[in-house]
């Protein structure tokens, strides 16, 4: 048996994507397609223990890499490359060798790789983006994003100076959650609390989003899925379907599609599923924070 792969039981009337591990009594779960993005492998960063974790235990059919899965920026800079970072690399590989259709979608920290577009490597696709139809029918553009920041396109040595000050945030966070750990408190990020405090921050996400909604229309598709600005979502803008797939150097997320064509966004940490959210749930949480109208 292949050691990337859990020992599957028999299934849960409760979940239809979970299955029970009988050596170790985990739960493992398999999903029709399953979107990774941000994983910033060569940085310290990068929380390999749990995604190496997420791709033990979830199966898919197909498997996107929505873009920044390596961080070149940073390799440039200083080399980083633990074996932990390769594990995760010789994982992903793993599954598309025993059958696992895998799209590579670089993003502009890994953005080397375009010049390999169209091309595949044991038996990963590199693309620039894709478009991918759910069990449902619905059409969703894949792409990573970049192309439509600003700031990467138009500014790129500002860029660089955001990327320093954000490493060396994640660098304070790796620290604080040292700390938690030795409490036995779970992970927390700090620096995405602050993103999220940051009115600047705040506007530039709601812009993002907006000009991925813009462009998906001129795809004629139903919803796009995408990663970059590093926070998970499933929502609903101008009648179209905004999911993107999060990232693991903050939050620990990635975007999966059920058997039946529906999106959920997943946490995940070392020990397992964190949580699930579907758009309904998503988008009712957003309605409970909304303020009320006058």
């Amino acid at each position: 048996m292949d050691e990337n792969q859990a020992p599957f039981a028999a299934q849960k009337n409760d979940d239809p994507t979970r299955v029970e591990d009988r050596k170790t009594k985990r739960s493992s779960y398999k999903y029709r397609t399953i979107f990774i993005s941000d994983t910033h492998l060569g940085s310290a960063g990068a929380q390999h223990r749990a995604l190496l974790d997420f791709i033990k235990y979830n199966e898919c059919d197909k498997l996107y890499l929505v873009g920044d899965i390596v961080d070149g920026w940073q390799l440039k800079r200083k080399w980083f490359w633990p074996q932990p970072h390769n594990d995760v690399i010789q994982k992903l590989l793993r599954k598309a060798r025993n059958g696992t259709e895998v799209i590579y979608i670089p993003g502009n920290h890994d953005e080397f790789a375009r010049q390999f577009l169209g091309l595949s490597f044991g038996g990963v696709l590199i693309s620039n983006s894709d478009i991918h139809e759910t069990a449902n029918g619905t059409r969703f553009w894949v792409v990573h994003g970049d192309f439509f920041d600003n700031v990467i396109q138009h500014a790129r040595r500002l860029a660089y100076v955001g990327d320093f000050a954000y490493t060396k945030l994640l660098t304070l966070n790796r620290w604080l959650n040292l700390i938690r750990r030795r409490f036995n408190l779970p992970y927390w990020s700090f620096s995405q609390y602050l993103k999220l405090k940051v009115k600047s921050a705040v506007s530039f996400i709601s812009a993002f989003e907006s000009v991925m909604i813009r462009e998906t229309k001129k795809h004629q598709c139903d919803g796009v899925i995408c990663g970059h600005i590093h926070k998970a979502e499933i929502k609903i803008i101008d009648d179209v379907i905004y999911a993107n797939s999060g990232d693991w150097v903050e939050s620990s997320s990635a975007l999966v599609e059920n058997f039946d064509g529906q999106l959920e966004v997943i946490y995940w940490n070392e020990a397992g599923l964190v949580s699930k959210h579907s758009l309904d749930e998503m988008s009712a949480d957003a309605m409970s924070l909304a303020p009320s109208a006058l």
